[in-house]
């Protein structure tokens, strides 16, 4: 058994897929029409053909009050593993990403939340010893 996809919803998918890609540094993996929506997948560019990251529409009706729950309780939807936390926050910080928590050392963790702009918290995490990130 292995993880090839997840998803998070997403309040608008070109949103979603300019921040994904042009801000965070992910490269589209499909983009196939689906209806009034898209299959849109983002993946590592150093890994195509790693894990994909579904950047589904949020149009469920349980999706808003689950998301806003999280913001509103500062709970990250999701995880990205980086190799330096201080510097990414960095180097987003000053591509105007908002961050809802500035880098933090929590154990032989190093992590950071930001707002995603479509609807997201995301925690970037990064060990700063021989463990690795949960």
């Amino acid at each position: 058994m292995r993880i090839r996809l997840t998803s998070l919803f997403v309040d608008d998918q070109a949103a979603a897929r300019t921040f994904y890609t042009e801000v965070l540094g992910f490269a589209v993996k499909h983009e196939v029409p689906m209806g009034e929506h898209l299959w849109l997948t983002v993946v590592d560019p150093d890994d195509p053909d790693g894990v994909e990251l579904l950047l589904e529409p949020a149009g469920h009706p349980a999706v808003g009050p689950y998301r806003d729950a999280l913001v509103a309780d500062g709970i990250p939807l999701a995880q990205l593993t980086v190799d330096d936390v201080d510097g990414e926050h960095a180097r987003l910080a000053a591509a105007g990403v908002v961050f809802t928590q500035a880098p933090t050392q929590m154990g032989p963790v190093r992590t950071a939340v930001l707002d995603d702009t479509c609807g997201n918290l995301v925690q970037l995490v990064s060990a700063t010893d021989a463990a690795e990130p949960a």
